[in-house]
């Protein structure tokens, strides 16, 4: 009986995640259509995405409060109907502020729902057991990713972008009537004092810094806005810090670094999402807005790598159970260093099959590390810690995201006018082969349309600057791979220093109390 409520609890727990999921990479091919539907640049659409991470990044360290003063049951329902409000406002988004307001409530609501589940597969999962139960988890997590895509590209080319967030609302409508029957509280309860000031100075210090990296794009590194925005965004994170070290019972326990392994695969995953997550927005923009694929295309591009991923999560995670993370994440993170530097080789004519491939093979390197590094730093915490680990890893990891996505769109963007300034510094008068091949082209242009000379060489002009432009958006795009390279590369270099976790204790075994009882409770740790 016992085993039956805890699969029926995972299944709610691990249903939500997968909507939530969904959602996320549902969004990604259909960028490029909010971007014209919008009218709006690579910059201003990247906050769908930047700022649905940065709220999740802004309420995870809360999380580990949220569940030891409110429990798995009513935290999770109120999880999902947020989700599911944020889903119905963006539906009917009719301005990109409104879709906006919309993702934030959404994210409210997810940013809630990962670090929940996790806590609970530690409560009741062993050590031993741990990798094998993450890497299960990881095939609801990357089956998300594997139909997002495709599955969005065929709405959007044939529907409407809206049908995205409608189609997720009776999922998660289905999901809070299956967590008001079968959830229950897993772990145990207690009292503790909400962190006002705390809460304050991190959301201060994160906003300010995603802001600051954010607006480099348009404003420039140099303008007053973005230096002043990330000078207050370190204070205030440094503030928030202090307060939290100097709190018996803080809100987010920063004395989980001094467990080594922990500390080294939290920045070893933080590597991994900044090169992920920035890549994940590059990658449809240039298959659509440069290339011209359908979404449908750019969906399918991605389902190999998702569909392996979501193969391989299981297996990794019973190698992870055998020999640790380590041998796991080096050569992960070679693989993915490597296939992350080749998509800065991209060109205007780029074979799609090379694109798939390398995009299947980079999965694959991530696929060895994605859940095994965080779970060999979560394994040397001490029991009283769990929470606060899953809370500590998930914010760091959610921030690097969110500010390596805002980092790499405005490399993007920044580079992307630097190469177009070069080109048109080529294309002048002072240089006779530029001006002989334009005035050929206009004459072209002219004799076969059999426009005036004058409207043919205005023609001409207006089509070398498309393509300069085309090229200009190539290279940028190349030169924010080669960023994304650096963060794999940084992150190989400190995964050579980890080393299998000394289990903590065995989690003992709390009687189960009746299931209708409300604060009744599984497993937990002591």
């Amino acid at each position: 009986m016992e085993n039956f409520s805890l699969g029926r609890i995972l299944s709610v727990l691990m249903l939500g995640a997968f909507i939530s999921i969904l959602n996320q990479t549902l969004l990604n091919v259909a960028i490029p259509h909010l971007m014209n539907d919008f009218n709006v640049s690579a910059t201003t659409v990247q906050w769908l995405s930047t700022a649905y991470m940065l709220v999740n990044g802004v309420l995870i360290p809360i999380t580990a409060y949220l569940i030891n003063s409110f429990g798995t049951r009513f935290l999770f329902i109120s999880a999902m109907v947020l989700f599911g409000a944020g889903s119905v406002i963006c539906a009917g988004s009719p301005t990109f502020s409104i879709m906006l307001l919309g993702r934030i409530v959404q994210a409210s609501g997810a940013g809630i729902i990962m670090p929940l589940v996790m806590n609970v597969f530690l409560t009741v999962f062993p050590p031993e057991r741990r990798g094998a139960a993450m890497g299960t988890m990881g095939i609801a997590m990357m089956f998300a990713p594997a139909i997002g895509p495709t599955l969005s590209g065929w709405v959007v080319q044939n529907y409407t972008w809206r049908i995205l967030f409608i189609m997720v609302i009776p999922l998660t409508l289905l999901d809070i009537v299956l967590a008001l029957i079968w959830l229950r509280n897993v772990s145990k309860l207690s009292k503790s004092k909400f962190d006002t000031l705390g809460a304050m100075f991190s959301t201060i210090g994160f906003g300010s810094l995603l802001y600051g990296f954010s607006s480099a794009g348009s404003k420039g590194w140099d303008s007053a806005v973005v230096v002043i925005t990330l000078v207050i965004g370190v204070l205030f994170t440094l503030f928030f810090v202090l307060r939290e070290l100097s709190m018996k019972n803080p809100m987010l326990e920063f004395r989980v670094f001094k467990y080594d392994i922990f500390t080294i695969s939290t920045f070893v995953g933080s590597a991994v999402n900044m090169a992920m997550f920035g890549a994940m927005l590059l990658l449809p923009i240039y298959l659509q807005n440069i290339r011209g694929f359908s979404p449908l295309d750019s969906g399918l591009l991605l389902l190999p790598g998702a569909l392996l991923m979501g193969i391989m999560s299981p297996i990794s995670g019973i190698i992870f159970d055998r020999i640790g993370a380590r041998p796991l994440a080096i050569v992960g993170l070679t693989i993915t260093a490597i296939s992350t530097f080749e998509f800065s080789r991209l060109t205007g004519d780029t074979p799609y099959s090379h694109i798939m491939m390398l995009y299947t093979v980079r999965s694959f390197g991530m696929s060895l590390l994605m859940m095994s590094v965080q779970t060999e730093g979560l394994n040397q915490l001490p029991a009283h810690l769990g929470s606060h680990g899953t809370a500590m890893s998930n914010t760091v990891r959610q921030i690097a995201g969110s500010i390596g996505t805002a980092l790499l769109v405005t490399i993007m963007t920044s580079k992307t006018k630097v190469h177009f300034a070069e080109y048109g510094n080529t294309l002048t008068t002072a240089n006779p082969i530029a001006v002989d091949n334009m005035n050929g082209l206009g004459q072209s242009l002219s004799a076969m349309s059999g426009i005036p000379p004058a409207t043919g060489q205005a023609l001409g002009l207006q089509v070398i600057s498309g393509l300069a432009n085309k090229e200009s958006t190539i290279r940028g795009i190349n030169d924010a791979f080669v960023v994304a390279t650096w963060f794999a590369v940084a992150g190989l270099l400190l995964s050579f220093f980890l080393r299998r976790a000394v289990r903590p204790k065995r989690m003992k075994i709390a009687d189960t109390a009746s299931p209708t009882e409300p604060q009744a409770q599984l497993p937990y740790r002591d």
